[in-house]
């Protein structure tokens, strides 16, 4: 009897030694989503946009917030235009179990990245599956991740997500190292952790892994099984303006962005919210296969990634992923981009987006990282954009 106890309080003592040591993550931000209702809106609301007489200014504020999801279905996690995904990404997601399929429905573990809201893994053993684990494996050289999306618990409906217990923490670890634990609310939704910056871009470096692993749970009402729907990324090193985007040079003449070089001369926008000019400092390169293409009512367009900040004078910068924009130096405070929003232009002028679309072509593309005296923008095919210096 003596030694069972002093064994569980070695067990005890040891537990607590590897919670304090491992630093506890609250979410950065925590978006809530009724994903049944929403996706109902979304499929209206493409019927509607098919018709002639369709007006995007007559929807609501939430309706012009799903309408402008650039992606196929609302279930879809990653639209169409270019992200992260475009250059990373895990090679292959295992899982310590799983629970036996029912019918045609399957809980195996590449549910949790198959960028679908609508499916999910759920663990395969007795009780709540504390210690259950989903392993994901990455390629050396690839993108690094900055954040980790969680959508927690079994989302394809309210009632599932009840029914079925959910996870309260979750242990990271990576290469078998503890390095976080992450505490998840229990709500339908993106919770966004950082945590660091994961991996190591270097071309040749060695490949790696992150493990989640489950060490608490809210109960669910009905099923011990304890389910998650997504865990999936977000990062850098995934680069901007396609092959051929003319950049506005300081003398007023033009040049490609693959023909820019450290120590050029660029039209740029400083910080003091004025047009002077800056030398090139650093530069990047990336292939991509999905973009956005921005198209402007003068008949301009722009190419680039979700993540690109463009200035409006009116909302200041603004993307498709504000939240990714803001891993950027001088980039503190980004809006949402919509159709109808003024971007600042070469000539001063304002010029208002008239459409956002996705496409599909894998193509080098490239950017401006760091620019001299402090100024973040710089003029592509006439538009104002920001550069993409890491903070």
């Amino acid at each position: 009897m003596k030694k069972s106890i002093l064994f569980i309080l070695a067990f005890w003592a040891y537990t607590l030694c590897a919670l304090a040591e491992t630093p506890v993550f609250q979410p950065v931000s925590v978006k809530k989503m009724d994903f049944e209702k929403n996706s109902k809106t979304f499929e209206r609301l493409m019927k509607r946009a098919a018709q002639k007489d369709f007006d995007y200014n007559t929807l609501t504020e939430e309706e012009q917030s799903i309408y402008n999801e650039t992606k196929d279905s609302y279930w879809d996690v990653i639209g169409g235009a270019c992200s992260w995904y475009c250059a990373g990404g895990p090679s292959s997601v295992t899982a310590s179990s799983q629970l036996k399929p029912q019918g045609a429905v399957n809980y195996k573990a590449s549910n949790a990245h198959d960028l679908s809201y609508r499916t999910a893994w759920v663990e395969g053993v007795a009780g709540y599956g504390i210690g259950e684990y989903l392993t994901y494996s990455f390629k050396g050289g690839d993108p690094r991740i900055t954040t980790i999306i969680v959508v927690n618990g079994y989302v394809k409906s309210g009632k599932a997500f009840k029914e079925n217990s959910r996870v309260k923490k979750l242990k990271v670890y990576k290469d078998d190292k503890p390095i976080a634990i992450l505490d998840l609310k229990d709500i339908m939704g993106e919770q966004r952790f950082e945590i660091g910056t994961l991996g190591d871009n270097t071309p040749g470096s060695p490949d790696w892994k992150l493990k989640f692993e489950i060490m608490e749970v809210y109960k669910g009402d009905k099923y011990d099984d304890t389910a998650l729907s997504e865990i999936y990324f977000n990062g850098i090193d995934v680069h901007c303006l396609v092959k051929g985007t003319k950049i506005t040079m300081a003398d007023g003449s033009e040049k490609d962005i693959e023909e820019i070089k450290e120590g050029d001369e660029v039209l740029s926008y400083t910080t003091s919210n004025t047009t002077g000019k800056s030398t090139v400092k650093a530069i990047a390169q990336k292939n991509h296969t999905d973009f956005v293409t921005y198209r402007f009512k003068s008949g301009r367009s722009l190419t680039c990634t979700l993540d690109h900040p463009l200035f409006s004078p009116k909302f200041g910068w603004v993307s498709c992923d504000p939240e990714k924009s803001k891993l950027y130096k001088g980039f503190v405070n980004v809006g949402t981009v919509k159709i109808g929003t003024y971007i600042l232009q070469s000539d001063g002028s304002d010029d208002q987006i008239t459409a956002i679309e996705k496409g599909k072509k894998e193509q080098p593309s490239y950017t401006i990282t760091e620019l001299s005296d402090k100024h973040i923008g710089f003029f592509a095919n006439g538009v104002c954009v920001g550069t993409e210096g890491l903070k």
